[in-house]
């Protein structure tokens, strides 16, 4: 699994160095105390299902997904969280080591990560994460940049 991650990132012109922890990183908490950062630096990549097709999208860590304002930017009529055997089907990976690219999924990228120089990501399995320049990345994995947190009450 890390090879082909390892030779996706090379396609895509990323250079990873992934680090591997003792710790859990299957939570944003989790992950955020590993490498002693914040949780808005934490770049979680969640699977959902939009009008029955998987998406997915890279957030940050910070807030909670808004699947209405996912159905308005996909233009479809329903959006749900992905179940753990569809994130596997459509990602090759399992829940809390989703990576934000090494699938053939579009790809939504949360506008509020660009407010970081460096952002950890998900490098596999949970307990791996790399960091990355989030500018870079959504330009690699051609994501579209979007709002995609929930919206204030």
């Amino acid at each position: 699994m890390r090879d082909r991650l390892a030779e996706c990132a090379r396609d895509l012109g990323l250079s990873l160095e992934v680090q591997r922890l003792e710790a859990s990183t299957r939570t944003v908490r989790d992950a955020a105390v590993a490498v002693g950062c914040e949780e808005s630096e934490i770049a979680k990549t969640i699977v959902f299902v939009a009008d029955g097709d998987p998406v997915v999208c890279v957030a940050s860590g910070r807030h909670r997904i808004d699947t209405e304002r996912l159905a308005d930017v996909l233009d479809v009529a329903e959006v749900r969280q992905a179940a753990a055997d569809e994130v596997r089907a459509a990602t090759g990976f399992a829940i809390g080591g989703v990576p934000p690219f090494g699938h053939d999924l579009p790809i939504l990228f949360d506008e509020s990560l660009l407010e970081h120089e460096l952002v950890w990501a998900a490098a596999g399995d949970p307990h791996s994460l790399f960091r990355v320049n989030p500018r870079k990345l959504a330009d690699c994995v051609d994501a579209r940049v979007v709002a995609v947190g929930e919206r204030a009450s």
